[in-house]
């Protein structure tokens, strides 16, 4: 096959046997690769009697076939696992160099199964596969432990490493890649199932290069893409993605204050314009990247210094700044650095902060519980330091260590009404009161809420896409017709997670017929728009299918009191409540699943799913 090498390696941690599997043709036109080939091995080989963290659940890290090729913003790969903190269907979408590097090992991904007695990292050099023993590196951070794992490998390997909140089972907790470039699987607990493995690191080697169908053809392509991306993303190249701070914050789509407020004047002093002028030192490109959204930063004096390393992202600084109220915007590199070091997903790690403000605001828990800390709204301190306790399951921290959906739960009562999360996973920092499909989005998404299982709002701010029938930007307070939005956006983004292609190439100006092609040039297939789109919604309803089994339906496809009944009074979406019930009812009938939210035997059929 052209785009793959048609082989998966599976690692048994349990009797450290390991094998190569083959991975055949059918297989990879019907779920393209990433979290495509993910949902298939998921769903196959566990279910709902599997302990996330027990020795039966499995982790796969996948790439697709765009992976390692000239495909613009392609350096990126999927985890999947079934997620210690929801319960159910779990994937991350990574970029940087890691599955460009694993890629060129010549495998198309590698599935984890049982559970080392002691802490280990596996090595994959092309064609050998090593288990070496890791009680040296068990406690360190993730930075320290990949500079000792470049020295035992080779300089030029990557690491996917957990830190010691993957360690300590944190169900926030996240795996790293690329050292200090601090690219993060991120969501739905991941590090905890490495953890739970003994599994410190998977370090990987190699120079193969995929075969190609029509290598030339394809870098044509780009060429002729390349000025368009380049143009239509240059905030991204010059900001980041901090770029958005300031202009979601006017519209009404950041967080702020536990998504109480619909307006912060402090949001320019978290913004990329104050972090280019700051403490930004240069930029980041992950594998095939032409745009480099990636910030560095450093901050060398002051209370929260030293920080060197990866700066943070719109979402860390809405989700640990706005929505903490810290304008401070060294204490947020700050306690973004100890999340990266500490190996903790950001947004969650903000959510549960937060929370925990408006409790202690509202009496619900002391300084008696935490130790003496004052969880006072806008503290750079409290923020700093509730990161650490968190991750070490300290005090406070271990009870915001297994998600703000299992502590308002502990704490009963009102801490229910301000646990803002979909399924148990939190929201994002972005507003459904600003953009009306991600209400329904949020609700659906297949492992909680979500903006980029779904990604509708990029169609409600400024892109098109002809070949779905969206030929003007969406009115994003608008209802009707957002529940076809988002599943077809959710179909689209199957596919790009499982060809492996980074979401910002659509803000790019690239389009299904582009893709097309690429998939033409790279694996010499004539896949046409719809069936690169039934693809999507074969994957999307197969992820589905697994929550199914694990009790989900249409009672789970809610959003939280706050967000569906509490409008802000101020800012750019003010009084703008979506209106749920009526999207999701559309949703349901578009993508042919049942009132109670199941997709129909006749679509399943349809699908080829037996």
């Amino acid at each position: 096959m052209y785009g793959y090498w048609g082989k998966v390696l599976r690692v048994d941690l349990t009797t450290r046997e390991v094998k190569v599997e083959p991975v055949d043709e059918k297989l990879a036109r019907e779920y393209l690769g990433g979290s495509g080939f993910g949902a298939r091995y998921l769903y196959d080989e566990t279910g709902p009697e599997t302990d996330p963290l027990g020795p039966d659940a499995i982790l796969c890290f996948m790439t697709g076939p765009f992976t390692g090729t000239a495909a613009p913003a392609s350096g990126r790969h999927a985890v999947v696992a079934k997620s210690p903190l929801t319960g159910i269907w779990a994937e991350s979408d990574v970029g940087g160099m890691w599955g460009q590097t694993l890629k060129r090992t010549g495998y198309d991904g590698v599935i984890f199964r049982g559970a080392s007695d002691t802490p280990v990292y596996v090595y994959i050099k092309e064609d050998n596969v090593e288990i070496r023993d890791a009680g040296h590196l068990w406690g360190m951070d993730t930075y320290e432990a990949d500079e000792v794992l470049k020295k035992e490998t080779d300089p030029k390997a990557v690491s996917a490493i957990i830190g010691p909140a993957g360690e300590n089972l944190v169900k926030i907790s996240a795996i790293m890649h690329d050292g200090r470039d601090a690219r993060a699987a991120g969501r739905c607990g991941l590090g905890a199932v490495m953890g739970s493995k003994k599994l410190k690191a998977v370090v990987v080697n190699g120079a193969k290069r995929p075969p190609i169908y029509d290598d030339e053809a394809l870098r044509k392509l780009v060429k002729e893409l390349a000025p368009g991306i380049r143009k239509n993303t240059a905030k991204l190249t010059e900001y980041g993605t901090a770029a958005t701070v300031v202009p979601n914050e006017v519209v009404g789509d950041l967080p702020i204050k536990n998504w109480q407020l619909g307006n912060w004047e402090p949001a320019p002093e978290i913004g990329g314009e104050t972090m280019a002028r700051t403490i930004l030192t240069g930029k980041y490109f992950c594998g095939s990247c032409i745009t480099g959204c990636g910030r560095e930063v450093e901050v060398s004096s002051g209370p929260f210094a030293p920080v060197k390393g990866a700066g943070p992202e719109y979402e860390t600084l809405g989700m640990l700044g706005s929505n903490c109220m810290v304008s401070d915007l060294a204490a947020i590199a700050k306690a973004c650095e100890l999340c990266n070091r500490l190996g903790l997903d950001t947004i969650s790690t903000g959510a549960a902060i937060a929370f925990a403000m408006e409790a202690y605001e509202r009496g619900l828990i002391s300084k008696e519980d935490t130790g003496g800390l004052a969880l006072l709204w806008g503290s750079p301190e409290a923020l700093v330091e509730m990161v650490k306790r968190i991750a070490a399951r300290q005090g406070m921290g271990d009870l915001l260590a297994e998600g703000t959906r299992s502590a308002s739960e502990r704490l009963g009562g009102m801490a229910l009404e301000f646990a803002v999360h979909v399924k148990g996973l939190d929201l994002p920092a972005h507003d459904p009161r600003c953009y009306s499909s991600l209400a329904v989005g949020y609700a659906t998404a297949n492992r909680g809420a979500c903006h980029l299982q779904g990604f509708s709002y990029g169609f409600e701010r400024a892109v098109t896409m002809p070949e779905l029938g969206f030929n003007e930007v969406f009115d994003r307070h608008a209802t009707e017709g957002k529940g076809k939005l988002a599943a077809l956006a959710q179909d689209l983004m199957a596919v790009l997670d499982s060809l492996k292609m980074c979401k910002f190439m659509l803000y790019g100006g690239i389009k299904l017929t582009h893709i097309a092609q690429m998939i033409k040039h790279v694996t010499g297939w004539d896949m046409s728009v719809e069936e690169i789109m039934r693809a999507g919604d074969r994957q999307t309803c197969l992820k589905r299918m697994y929550n199914v089994r694990c009790g989900i339906s249409r009672k789970d496809d809610i959003l939280p009191p706050r967000i569906l009944a509490r409008s802000r009074g101020t800012g750019g979406s003010a009084d703008y409540l979506p209106n749920l019930g009526k999207m999701l009812d559309e949703y349901y009938r578009f993508r042919e699943w049942t009132e109670f939210g199941i997709p129909s035997d006749e679509k399943l059929k349809a699908l080829g799913l037996k």
